[in-house]
């Protein structure tokens, strides 16, 4: 099996005696190379001077007058946006605790780019180097926006939304698509291919082009290899070991806890948690119940030891699948404080 998401900088980061990821130079130099930051002609002589100190130390104190001296507005937020994320990262123990201290106070302070970015690179380390391909393409859910497409024959299948918008655009000719919807000609459409185990390993191959379905529905490969991806997820984390299987439905006259996985699925279980009245359309965006259940009951408050965790993700009115991975972090029941 080859190497897969390079792109993630994920080679570039050193590991702890835990097991945690550590931040690295040539890891912060990776974001100095990124589109956002990295030197275009019409750059500067501050912002290249700039650039340059920060690739030669990029743990550097920069001063407000080396930063209000790059002419472009653009690009001086950029640097300050991206100085305030280096900083969140430096002053960290480890790549997992930056991610943690992004959900707590009033709110994230990064783009949401850069909140991807680290999920991405803490579940490649999470996946290790011998994944199972459906597990992989299971885990850019919890980091790429998924868009929803329900079959005449019922089944639930999931495409990178990006991807999606793409072809739909262009057909997946790129910038001669574009050429043919400008003149109305209509170019010929593409299936995205459907990821399964028989063909799973025609991911490698195709692992940063975000251009495989997988089909939701319960019993399906890819959606069992979501719920052990989050198993993983939670157990790097946070230290315990739990389950998670797809459900029918709720089942339980003590329903005691609940975790969306999205902020739709959120309000969808609080709802009904609530007994409040939750209407069809509402109820037809619910695309998997869950069941968690903690290995040790001992991990749990003792008040809920024993008891299921109810979890759902439901897509939004635009079709799309949002998953929020930091809520199985945040969320959980746990008797102690991790």
């Amino acid at each position: 099996m080859p190497d897969f998401w390079l792109s993630s900088g994920y080679r570039l980061l050193a590991h702890d005696q835990d097991g945690n990821l550590r931040v690295t130079d040539d890891f912060l130099r990776s974001y100095l190379a990124r589109p956002e930051l990295a030197p275009v002609p019409e750059s500067c002589a501050a912002e290249l001077r700039l650039h340059d100190a920060l690739m030669a130390d990029p743990r550097r104190v920069v001063e407000a007058d080396a930063l209000a001296g790059v002419a472009d507005a653009d690009a001086r937020e950029n640097y300050g946006i991206w100085l305030r994320f280096r900083d969140r990262l430096v002053a960290a123990p480890s790549l997992e605790a930056a991610y943690i201290g992004l959900f707590h106070g009033d709110g994230v302070d990064v783009p949401p780019l850069f909140v991807a970015q680290l999920t991405q690179v803490i579940l490649r380390h999470v996946l290790g180097d011998k994944p199972d391909p459906l597990a992989a393409r299971a885990a850019e859910m919890l980091f790429r926006t998924q868009k929803i497409a329900v079959t005449d024959d019922g089944a639930v299948m999931a495409a990178d939304e990006v991807t999606v918008e793409l072809f739909a655009d262009t057909g997946g000719f790129g910038s001669l698509g574009e050429l043919l919807a400008t003149n109305r000609t209509p170019p010929r459409s593409v299936d995205l291919d459907v990821l399964d185990v028989e063909n799973g390993a025609s991911y490698w191959t195709r692992d940063e082009r975000h251009d495989l379905s997988v089909s939701l529905n319960r019993g399906r490969a890819a959606l069992t290899a979501l719920t052990r991806v989050m198993e993983d997820w939670i157990a790097h984390f946070l230290g315990v070991r739990v389950s998670i299987r797809p459900e029918r439905e709720i089942d339980d006259a003590h329903w005691a806890w609940h975790v969306g996985l999205d902020a739709e699925a959120s309000g969808i279980l609080n709802d009904l948690y609530n007994r409040q009245n939750v209407d069809e359309a509402r109820m037809g965006r619910l695309l998997c119940l869950f069941r968690l259940d903690f290995d040790d009951p001992s991990d749990m408050r003792p008040a809920l030891a024993g008891r299921p965790i109810w979890m759902a993700m439901a897509m939004d009115e635009r079709n799309r699948l949002q998953l929020k991975p930091q809520n199985l972090l945040m969320n959980l029941p746990l008797g102690r404080i991790q």
